[in-house]
């Protein structure tokens, strides 16, 4: 039997986008063993993808070098990667998950071209790379084309996630703590993400929420960390519009499959409205909608080309791509896509 060996670590959103690569390699081997190595935040999506045989755990808390506990986990992720006729497909392009393709002993490690890695430096340690090729296309179609090296040409974007039913009705019984009605329509509002050079401004969101709300839907702020939190209750102050219940990464994707509207910044929750077909609002400033954003025609982007545009930084003194960007344009992209959903 053929064993293949997934190196994504991270991020969440960046998971999400190599489900289809997944997918596809799943469907063009069904009968092969497939592994997927990932950081901790990462495995409660994939325990949520049926086909993949055994999900590995990267305690990235423990590398700290040289010391004790680094050696242990090392040796233990060796030891549970390693098989025969094992090809390994690293989608991260770091050094570190070259390592990791080179810890696994694989006769055959694969990787995109040098040009085409976050560190060039990883391409020691493939047997393969793919040609060079250019970067003005979408991740999910970046990781489809890695696959080629495999004979696989796929141009269909499937995201095999599987929500089980008691983790659906566990979220729907904690949105009706909030206020929330089914015969409302559900708008997430997320307000956090993990680049501070994502975040758009609490005054902002505060008013395309004014101008979207009505006694139709039924708005909802969704937050991950303390400083998310923060920012939500901020914007609920001058709203009155709810904060979500604390929820697991899982309870995440529960909430947004219900959702009928999300607008987010260049994060998980929009990747993950995505890939659940949930209509989107996505909210750009460092990064590139085309290379990120959403893929659909019926989806929505607010984004404004500057000089500075993707420069791809996490902070910025100036944040002009930001603060460009008008509450009332993105309030009428939310109109228009609310419009559509019968």
């Amino acid at each position: 039997m053929n064993n293949y060996l997934i190196i994504k670590l991270s991020s969440l959103g960046d998971i999400i986008h190599s489900l289809p690569a997944f997918s596809a390699l799943r469907n063009h081997f069904p009968e092969a063993n497939i592994t997927w190595l990932v950081e901790e935040k990462g495995e409660e999506i994939l325990n949520l993808v049926p086909g993949i045989d055994k999900v590995v755990v990267a305690r990235a808390k423990r590398w700290k070098l040289y010391s004790r506990s680094f050696r242990e986990e090392i040796s233990r992720i060796k030891s549970q990667i390693r098989a025969k006729e094992l090809t390994v497909l690293d989608f991260q392009g770091l050094i570190k998950s070259g390592l990791f393709a080179w810890f696994s002993q694989a006769e055959k490690r694969i990787g995109f071209h040098r040009k085409n890695l976050r560190e060039p430096l990883a391409s020691l340690f493939y047997t393969e790379q793919l040609g060079k090729f250019s970067e003005n296309i979408h991740v999910i179609y970046k990781n489809l084309k890695l696959l080629e090296l495999l004979g696989i040409k796929e141009d269909k974007v499937d995201f095999p996630l599987r929500l089980p039913d008691n983790l659906l009705n566990s979220v729907r019984n904690k949105m009706t703590k909030t206020g929330f009605s089914s015969q409302k329509r559900l708008v997430i509002i997320n307000v956090g993400a993990a680049w501070e050079s994502k975040r758009w401004f609490p005054e902002k969101w505060s008013l395309v929420i004014k101008k979207i709300n009505s006694n139709q839907i039924f708005p909802l702020l969704l937050w991950g960390n303390e400083v998310e939190k923060k920012l939500a209750r901020e914007i609920a102050k001058t709203t009155g519009v709810p904060l979500s219940p604390s929820l697991s990464l899982a309870e995440v994707i529960a909430l947004v499959h219900e959702a009928s509207l999300v607008v987010s910044g260049d994060t998980f929750a929009l990747q993950a409205a995505c890939a659940l077909s949930r209509p989107v609002v996505g909210i750009f400033g460092p990064t590139t909608p085309g290379r990120n954003g959403p893929f659909k025609d019926s989806d929505k982007v607010a984004f404004e080309e500057l000089d500075c545009s993707h420069c791809y930084k996490r902070k910025c003194s100036d944040l002009k791509c930001l603060k460009i960007l008008k509450p009332e344009s993105i309030a009428e992209l939310c109109i228009q896509v609310l419009e559509k959903i019968e």
